[in-house]
């Protein structure tokens, strides 16, 4: 039977592929029943704040003088090196602990709650709907319509929905923990020091690089799961091309099928630190004038999305089982 092995001082055991698969399983049951609880990490912190706090200290140490784009290059050789020491190390303790951290680091059920918060500020007002959805991206919000609230949380949901769940899944499936937990570090290091800006377009030039890398597959894959569960897969071309013109090599797959799920226009112009930017139109010639029954609409999809994966994993475990 298909399968790898696990060394321990004492002992190797074999762990059948099935067994693999079903620890993707529980993880993902797991997160969806438990999210992140606020009475844990509010008194440990999380694995994200330790990755974050870990790639500060290389930021500080590191970014400075002359030779930045080797010196972001070393960041990344050694952020690859630590997470997959990390993971190989927690395989050793047993399934409990792969399953447990898989779930902690699979973001569905927080990405549901988060999302879910902005339509229901937005239900109570304007100005709280642009409150919470500054929790969750980065672009200016105080001025925000309706409308462009909406967007920025139906983009969030699309393009996190690829980052926080289907990509941790991939690498998961792929390369157990220490493959879930290189994608995790190398996508907080993208989001933290992966811009183009004075400090990091050097520096962060290679964490951005990896991080769209380890992307490729799962934003397309993201995209095409959405458009098969909604019946847009006739749509693909169009997707395509929007994807193609998006500012990001890989978050545009998930917007554009997603824009086309909800029949919705995303993305367009918008402000970052107090200038306009005029980026393209994904799904231009849909409704622009949108609101919260939109995202909820949204995080519906992200509720399919997860069970059509889901029932994916469980099949390939019942027919490794039967093999």
């Amino acid at each position: 039977m298909p399968g790898y092995q696990r060394t321990t001082d004492a002992f190797t055991i074999f762990v059948p592929i099935t067994t693999f698969l079903m620890f993707l399983v529980l993880a993902m049951l797991l997160d969806a029943t438990l999210g992140e609880p606020s009475w844990l990490w509010s008194r440990i912190p999380h694995p994200a704040v330790i990755m974050g706090r870990m790639i500060t200290w290389l930021d500080d140490t590191l970014n400075t003088g002359a030779f930045l784009r080797t010196k972001g290059l070393v960041l990344v050789m050694l952020l690859v090196a630590a997470a997959l020491l990390l993971g190989w190390g927690l395989t050793q303790i047993g399934p409990i602990a792969e399953i447990l951290c898989a779930a902690i680091l699979i973001a569905q059920r927080s990405l549901v709650e988060h999302v879910s918060a902005v339509a229901n500020a937005l239900r109570r007002s304007l100005t709280e709907g642009r409150q919470t959805v500054a929790h969750i991206v980065s672009r200016d919000c105080s001025d925000m319509t309706t409308s462009q609230v909406t967007r920025a949380a139906v983009e969030s949901a699309s393009e996190n929905l690829s980052d926080g769940v289907i990509a941790p899944l991939f690498w998961f499936a792929i390369a157990g923990l220490p493959g879930l937990l290189t994608y995790k570090i190398i996508n907080t290091a993208d989001s933290m020091i992966g811009y183009r800006t004075a400090r990091y377009v050097e520096f962060g030039w290679a964490s951005a690089r990896l991080d769209d890398l380890l992307n490729l597959i799962p934003a397309r894959l993201t995209g095409l799961i959405i458009a098969a569960l909604s019946g847009q897969m006739r749509e693909w071309s169009a997707i395509t091309a929007d994807a193609r013109s998006h500012r990001s090599p890989n978050a545009g797959w998930p917007e554009a099928a997603m824009a086309r799920a909800l029949n919705i226009a995303l993305a367009g112009p918008r402000s970052y630190d107090g200038k306009m930017q005029q980026l393209a139109w994904v799904n231009g010639k849909a409704r622009q004038d949108i609101g919260p029954d939109d995202i909820d609409s949204a995080v519906n999809m992200l509720w399919k999305t997860w069970g059509l994966t889901l029932i994916v994993a469980i099949a390939f475990t019942t027919a490794q089982t039967l093999l």
